[in-house]
């Protein structure tokens, strides 16, 4: 992994990865005058940017409640300080005080190497959201995030990672790049060990045309999370569902929320909007994906490029209505383990979404023990938009940022006999939970909402 002066940095997609997302990469001596330019459209755009400028009094409430710092100790993870990096630019430029005083006032000039902290500390935020709650002004560190990481992908500064799942979004409609051949093999698979485990048969039609139901998955599930993939194929066939998987966009989740709100998300919001017009369908049911669902719910009808005209819901609104109308059976006790709930961030602070995990949970499993705090206070996975980057030194930072979460996880009890579940109703968080619980030793197994509910489901 690429250090520059000292600052971890997550390696960079090349110029034929930008180019893959159409961006071509903005020569070194023109970064700074491009920067200040794009710096400049941000700030008259959006008015919530501004606010996080000029409100901030630097009280430093947000501090405890940052995970990163906590697990990190770096005083630039200190939200309000990954902030400063953007705000003395701002000030240094677009201020009175700021032109005037330079310095004495906190302002500072753009360079090649404050660029790389932005680069470097924009990627070590995970865009939770949980300093905007305890902050007195309301300041939401993810807007600044959001405007430079936005910035330095204009540059042509983004990580392998978010280029590589925007290119191949593009190219197949999933962040994992499988063909239509691929989806549909893995789901006549997954449909073989159903039956084999569960006896039942369940079949994962694929672009069928006139169906009422259009389900989006995350492509994680066909590769590392296949129990969830299963809970929803299960839960579908059980209701009688007349449902379909549409292979030109087989992902729940939305990396141009991430990096590029500009381009990217509004192509995976048209791709979506396509299919559903193409196969005739009657309503959107959304899959586990946290940041996914925040930009469905909260994006979409302002990206979109023609009028929304279904309905756009998540599987865990639609798991939590049936269970709450008593229309399944679940037997909880095929679940007889100590388990508790980890809120995605997206979902509690940005959708609202707490109530609905826990009707559902509640009525799957035998031993459900809540995290403290819980619901929309709940601290982020430390995978949070997208920073599941597998260099050394990075991963290091994963694991750091995960330290909160792993002290809640302990502090409920459910891995104290080595049988526990943490359940993660999210593809980002079980990716990022998947190696947190080995290296923190939890003792617990991650679980998806939709795999507890597909297990506990009594068949007649």
């Amino acid at each position: 992994m690429p250090e520059v002066n000292g600052l971890k940095m997550p390696a960079k997609a090349s110029e034929k990865e930008m180019k893959n997302i159409h961006i071509d990469p903005v020569p070194d001596d023109q970064k700074v005058e491009v920067a200040l330019q794009h710096l400049d459209e941000m700030r008259k755009k959006f008015r919530s940017f501004v606010m996080a400028m000029e409100s901030c009094v630097k009280c430093g409430a947000c501090a405890e409640n940052c995970h990163t710092y906590l697990g990190t100790k770096d005083p630039n993870n200190i939200p309000t300080n990954r902030a400063e990096l953007i705000r003395k630019i701002y000030k240094r430029y677009f201020t009175l005080e700021g032109r005037w005083f330079g310095k004495l006032v906190g302002a500072e000039d753009l360079t090649l190497d404050v660029l790389e902290q932005w680069y470097s500390y924009f990627y070590q935020c995970n865009e939770c959201r949980r300093c905007a709650m305890s902050c007195p002004f309301g300041i939401d560190t993810c807007e600044v995030t959001f405007v430079g990481r936005q910035i330095l992908h204009w540059l042509g500064m983004v990580p392998k990672l978010h280029a590589n799942v925007g290119a191949a979004m593009e190219k197949a409609g999933n962040h994992t790049g499988l063909p239509k051949p691929s989806l549909i093999d893995t789901l006549e698979f997954l449909s073989e060990e159903i039956q084999e485990e569960f006896g039942v048969e369940v079949n994962f039609p694929v672009d069928k045309p006139d169906s009422d139901i259009l389900y989006i998955p995350s492509s994680a599930d066909f590769l590392l999370n296949p129990y969830t993939l299963m809970g929803a194929g299960m839960f579908f066939t059980y209701i009688g569902a007349n449902w379909t998987i549409p292979s030109t966009v087989a992902e729940a989740g939305n990396f141009g929320l991430l990096f590029d709100q500009r381009f990217t998300q509004r192509h995976n919001v048209t791709r979506l909007l396509d299919a559903s017009q193409k196969l005739g369908i009657k309503k959107i049911v959304w899959g586990e994906c946290g940041h996914g669902w925040r930009a469905a719910k909260m994006y979409i009808p302002t990206l979109a490029d023609r009028p929304v005209k279904w309905p756009i819901v998540h599987l865990h609104d639609e798991t939590s209505y049936y269970v709450n109308t008593n229309q399944l059976k679940l037997d909880p006790g095929k679940n007889n383990h100590p388990t508790t709930l980890h809120d995605p961030c997206n979902y509690g602070r940005a959708c609202g979404m707490t109530k609905q995990l826990r009707d559902v949970l509640s009525a799957c499993v035998t031993d459900f023990r809540e995290m403290t705090p819980n619901q929309e206070k709940n601290f982020c996975c430390g995978g949070g938009s997208a920073i599941l980057f597998d260099d050394p030194e990075m991963y290091d930072l994963r694991i750091k940022f995960s330290a909160k979460k792993a002290e809640q996880v302990r502090a409920t009890g459910v891995g104290a006999n080595g049988d526990g579940y943490l359940c993660a109703p999210c593809s980002i968080c079980k990716a990022q939970l998947y190696p947190m619980v080995e290296e923190h030793k939890l003792g617990v197994e991650v679980k998806g909402l939709i795999d507890l509910l597909g297990k506990a489901l009594v068949w007649k």
